[in-house]
């Protein structure tokens, strides 16, 4: 279960590319931070090739830092779990997680909530261990 918490997590960073921002251009809605529903992973969205959307740590606590570890990916700080998320429709997206615990990649998808709030959804294997988490933007 602990494994699907981070799969989740990572998914729900990416959704933010698509909240409404009046006169903004889509790269600059993608920009953002957003922390996991325990605060502990910080990550930042932001673009990487053609209209896509990828999200690197930029904060975890020593506790997902040891679990990053144990899984064979040190250091997390600085690792890219979201890979090429792309819009399916507006404010869902669908792209590949990498969790860092595990050291595998999965596929998932983000909805946004509202700007300040998104949801991941991810399943380990095909619809086989399923999970829904909110995260929540950081004070910019």
């Amino acid at each position: 279960m602990d494994r699907m918490r981070h799969v989740a997590h990572a998914m729900a960073a990416l959704a933010l590319s698509s909240l409404p921002a009046s006169g903004a251009s889509a790269s600059e809605r993608s920009l953002g931070e957003w922390r996991n529903p325990s605060n502990s992973v910080h990550v930042r969205v932001e673009p990487c090739g053609r209209q896509q959307m990828c999200g690197v740590v930029i904060w975890a606590s020593e506790k997902a830092k040891a679990d990053s570890s144990r899984g064979g990916t040190d250091p997390l700080v600085g690792a890219q779990l979201f890979r090429d998320f792309i819009e399916e429709k507006p404010g869902v997206w669908r792209g590949r997680v990498f969790v860092p615990d595990i050291a595998k990649t999965f596929s998932g998808t983000v909805t946004v909530v509202d700007s300040e709030t998104l949801r991941a959804n991810g399943c380990l294997i095909g619809k086989i261990g399923c999970r829904s988490q909110i995260w929540t933007r950081l004070p910019r």
